[in-house]
């Protein structure tokens, strides 16, 4: 592997409005607490971090003066909360940057980032390198190289097996497939993994793999005849036992399906109504025998 490349869906930035409220929501569906709680004195944003076993999901809200709040202050007022980002792990940013240019990209330089907890009077510093907006197809993309404060996953409250213990997959919906496949493809360096049409659907989809976690790309079968953008849409959740994952979030107040057959045999998967903080959410666990949609 060339140090330059993508080597796992490092975390999911989903935009919040009051990150107190989002905090407890989201450690109760999660069955966990966060591993870090700060803010960015420099972009003007406050956040919450949720350590898991692939990756780690960050809520993020806009607090004081700066760049990145301002930014996602027109993204709730535009769109509502929802996922705001896909950050990849990179050992080598600058590497990275390099790649983008040789595909046809102007990436800018890297980024130096600080997070404070002011109440642990902790640290953590990064580097990061924008995707350009113009390319990303309307989803934020940057690579992120850790230098200062590593996470740390949370026990979780109860049963471990009931617990969420890492992201199966993110969902994003795209206007132009084949677009979506150049960017996630050749132009980010992500393995394609599965390319597989549903005639009956009129349905494609693209699974790119990075580090266990997979980036999933729906759209429709024919390509459409304006090229729209693509969205973020959803995240599914792997558990140990789906069951008891299910009647742990009933008894915490979520709304959640029944279970049922999951698209990979020998899955089960149950839906979490209402889509919390505006998020398709699915639940995946082992179980099932007989295939069904993904986060439908």
């Amino acid at each position: 592997m060339d140090a330059a490349d993508l080597v796992a869906l490092d975390h999911v930035v989903v935009a919040v409005r009051d990150l107190e409220a989002a905090t407890r929501q989201t450690a109760s569906l999660l069955g966990r607490q966060p591993s870090w709680r700060g803010e960015h004195p420099e972009a003007g944003t406050a956040n919450a971090l949720f350590r898991l076993a692939n990756t780690y999901l960050e809520l993020l809200a806009a607090r004081g003066e700066g760049p990145v709040g301002a930014g996602l202050e027109a993204r709730l007022q535009e769109h509502g909360e929802g996922v705001f980002a896909l950050a990849f792990a990179s050992d080598d940013v600058a590497g990275f940057g390099e790649r983008l240019r040789g595909a046809g990209l102007e990436p800018g330089e890297p980024r130096e980032g600080r997070g404070v907890d002011p109440e642990r009077g902790a640290e953590r510093r990064w580097r990061t390198l924008l995707v350009p907006p113009a390319a990303t197809r309307g989803v934020p993309l940057f690579a992120i190289e850790h230098r200062q404060g590593a996470l740390e996953s949370v026990e979780p409250d109860g049963d471990p097996a009931a617990a969420v213990e890492a992201l199966d997959h993110v969902v994003l919906l795209s206007g132009d497939l084949e677009g979506s496949r150049r960017l996630y493809g050749d132009q980010l360096g992500l393995r394609l993994a599965l390319d597989r049409t549903f005639d009956a659907r009129g349905q494609r989809i693209l699974f790119f793999r990075v580090g266990g976690a997979t980036v999933e790309v729906v759209g429709a079968a024919d390509p459409p005849d304006e090229p729209g953008p693509d969205r973020a849409w959803g995240l599914a959740w792997k558990v140990a036992d789906l069951e008891a994952a299910r009647a742990r979030l009933v008894q915490a107040g979520f709304h959640v399906s029944g279970t049922r057959p999951g698209a990979k045999p020998g899955t089960a998967v149950c839906s979490v109504r209402g889509e919390p903080l505006g998020v398709a959410t699915l639940l995946i666990g082992p179980g099932g025998a007989e295939p069904a949609g993904s986060l439908r």
